[in-house]
């Protein structure tokens, strides 16, 4: 396999890392902080895209503040729709394919079954909504893409839900965690993973990556304290209990039927998955 040259936006937050920082013989990785590439401006990625020539560009940088989104709506879609169009834009000017990372808050979060691919989106969030009009400025600009919907993300870099169980744990001897949000943990490592298998391929089109299986944040929250021999009571609330200004989506759990049906690889079970990051945590 020829060796590709991949460019990551967004690299210093929790996927963007985990890929800049990837070892692979398949590809020469470099990735772009904020610092060093402004997206929202496009005459900056026209320079860096032309200056570096990528194979691939990656597109991790997000406005992803959800609760605050919802009073700054300009800033979220300026972030997460304006400049993944300059992204778009600019990728395709090199004849770089493109692979934008987007959310399970696309959906509204009321169905009963997995979400496919094709089911219809109806964002209830600023976030959601600007995540989406990224996603449309993708298929719109660009002419080879992946567009890779994921959720409940969670890694070694930046801050995430298995990060703050564990600061909770010492501080205190109990826990309320929300059980009525019914979704599937992500590992930032079996993601990234996907991500290089993915764009080695011709395969393009939307995709669902989240790690297999479901559970509630309850029941995310109590595996995190087994697998870690903490001893801490948990009890069970509701999402009334934690009011948000951005409502949270009840149901985010997506299906998986791209990658199942293109041949690639399907992220292990979620559990297995938290096992190796609290492993590789110690």
């Amino acid at each position: 396999m020829a060796k590709i040259k991949i460019v990551i936006t967004g690299a210093s937050g929790q996927l963007g890392r985990e890929l800049a920082l990837w070892a692979t013989d398949t590809a020469d990785i470099i990735g772009f902080g904020r610092e060093e590439l402004d997206i929202t401006s496009l005459p900056a990625c026209r320079n860096l895209f032309a200056l570096h020539r990528p194979d691939v560009v990656i597109h991790c940088a997000a406005y992803t503040a959800v609760d605050k989104a919802e009073s700054e709506p300009d800033e979220a879609f300026r972030v997460n729709a304006a400049a993944t169009r300059n992204v778009a834009v600019a990728a395709r000017e090199v004849g770089a394919k493109l692979c934008y990372i987007s959310t399970d808050y696309v959906f509204d979060g009321t169905g009963t079954a997995p979400y496919n691919e094709y089911d219809p989106t109806n964002p209830q969030t600023v976030y959601g909504k600007s995540k989406l009009a990224g996603e449309q400025a993708v298929q719109t600009l660009h002419d080879r893409f992946y567009i890779v919907r994921t959720s409940w993300v969670y890694g070694k870099y930046g801050n995430n839900f298995v990060k703050t169980m564990l600061k909770m744990a010492g501080e205190r001897d109990q826990l309320k965690v929300v059980a009525d949000q019914i979704g599937s943990p992500t590992y930032t490592h079996d993601l990234a993973a996907f991500l290089l298998e993915l764009v080695h391929t011709d395969y393009y089109g939307i995709y669902h990556a989240s790690n297999s299986g479901v559970c509630s944040w309850y029941d995310f929250a109590k595996a995190i304290f087994e697998d870690s021999s903490i001893n801490i009571l948990v009890e069970p609330c509701t999402t009334a209990d934690f009011p948000r200004q951005a409502p949270r989506p009840a149901y985010s759990v997506m299906d998986h039927s791209a990658i199942r049906s293109n041949g690639l690889n399907v992220l292990r079970p979620w559990r297995e998955a938290l096992n190796h990051y609290l492993k590789d945590s110690e």
